[in-house]
């Protein structure tokens, strides 16, 4: 970076946390509560793919596998060329721009002949969004102290379940009271909903843009695609060498994998499986967005106090019992319930992930941005793989409730790695 960097400082801290107030619309409108009721909605039962025919259920899933995979291609990359270029801030830019405009674009999906429209949109609107996480997240190490990540982690998750959760309901009474608006019951209200998600979006994301550290601005040319190669390459081997970090990576590729799934499936679960209403879907994340911020705020005082490990690992247990409920699951009373657990423990595990990351990453290293693109490129095959399962699985056995039990393997998997990890403060040294 070309500037002095103080730590802990409140505004710069407030500027960071700010931008999870702005993208989590995406995460909550678009990935979760009113794209997926919308696209099952509109899109035809069974879409016809290069001559083979697939479920819309699961051609919504596939599309988020593909999506992950091109920005989990590039990610490392252009991490490279962030740390080696100083460009940390032009990348977080581009990508919520490109994600912004993306979700403004879906509101050219009107019916089932727009299908391609719409997941077009939706995949370029999470490619942009997926991609500004890393170097969201790189942040976090540079602009606080390693005793404050578990707080300000999440801090920021916090302001998103907050944020969202406006927009949701706003969203939410257009659709219920279309009058109000001067329009008629229909796909306008969700559509209205797209472009406001967009604009929410890349509107807040100017004050984290205005105060996070300026980058260098060194001109990016082959060279710095080179350096940029070398750069990811030199960090990753760097990052598997330490034993601690290296099972950590295993552990959150295998519950990341079951949490973000889950993100992505609910509301189809509830739609294909328990016949919810579009009302019954919202007002259950709408539940697990104000349990949210509970559990964030929550397992962040429970790392605090007993260390991060046990504060997971009780996080996983949870997770576990959720998808074997999801199985044995028949009406909206029980999923209403499973919701309740999915709140407490869905912003802390995704929140405390990131903090231990950052305590695992070695205090001598300034490749921040490097170091979160192998946490990142994790996160996103963890997200093609577990996406890709649930996908398969439902097309296999045209049910969700066996994708679900798929999931909670990836739990199991997840916890036996964890627990043989050893965080700074627990009997081992940091770079172990």
């Amino acid at each position: 970076m070309g500037e002095a960097i103080v730590k802990n400082d409140k505004k710069t801290i407030r500027a960071w946390a700010f931008f999870d107030w702005a993208n989590s619309v995406y995460a909550l409108v678009i990935s979760t509560a009113i794209f997926p009721i919308y696209f099952t909605s509109v899109s035809d039962e069974v879409v016809k793919l290069f001559g083979t025919e697939i479920n819309n259920g699961s051609l919504y899933t596939f599309t988020v596998t593909i999506s992950y995979i091109i920005i989990a291609a590039l990610s490392p990359l252009l991490s490279g060329i962030a740390d080696s270029a100083g460009r940390r801030l032009f990348f977080l830019r581009f990508f919520t721009t490109i994600g912004a405009i993306s979700c403004m674009s879906m509101y050219f999906f009107v019916e089932s002949t727009d299908v391609w429209i719409g997941l077009t949109s939706f995949a370029f609107a999470t490619i942009g969004f997926a991609g500004s996480l890393v170097f969201y997240d790189s942040y976090l190490p540079i602009i606080v102290s390693e005793d404050q990540y578990d707080r300000i982690s999440a801090k920021g998750y916090t302001y998103g379940y907050i944020g969202s959760m406006i927009v949701l309901l706003f969203i939410l009474f257009m659709n219920e009271k279309p009058e109000v608006f001067g329009m008629e019951k229909g796909t306008l209200p969700s559509r209205i909903g797209f472009v406001l998600v967009g604009v929410w979006w890349l509107g807040f994301a100017q004050y984290t843009f205005q105060r996070m550290p300026k980058d260098l601005k060194t001109p990016i040319d082959y060279s710095s695609f080179n350096r940029g190669y070398k750069e990811v390459k030199k960090v990753f081997d760097e990052a598997l060498s330490f034993v601690n970090l290296k099972k950590f990576l295993f552990s959150f590729f295998f519950f990341m994998a079951g949490v973000q799934t889950v993100v992505y499936v609910a509301t189809v679960f509830a739609d294909q499986e328990l016949r919810m209403s579009t009302a019954e879907m919202i007002l259950t994340i709408l539940l697990i967005q104000i349990l949210g911020i509970i559990g964030a705020i929550l397992f962040s005082r429970v790392s605090e106090k007993y260390g991060n490990r046990p504060a997971l690992l009780v996080q996983i247990v949870v997770w576990f019992f959720v998808c074997i409920a999801a199985y044995l699951c028949t009406n909206k009373y029980q999923f209403y319930g499973i919701a309740a657990a999915v709140g407490m423990v869905m912003g802390g595990i995704q929140a405390l992930a990131r903090a231990s990351y950052s305590k695992l990453i070695p205090t001598t290293t300034q490749d921040y941005t490097s170091y979160f693109s192998l946490y990142d490129v994790v996160y996103k095959v963890a997200i093609v793989v577990g996406t890709f399962l649930f996908g398969f699985v439902n097309q296999l056995t045209n049910s969700m409730r066996y994708s679900a039990l798929t999931l909670a393997l990836l739990f199991l998997l997840g916890f036996i790695f964890l627990w043989t990890v050893k965080f700074p403060g627990q009997g081992e040294e940091k770079l172990n």
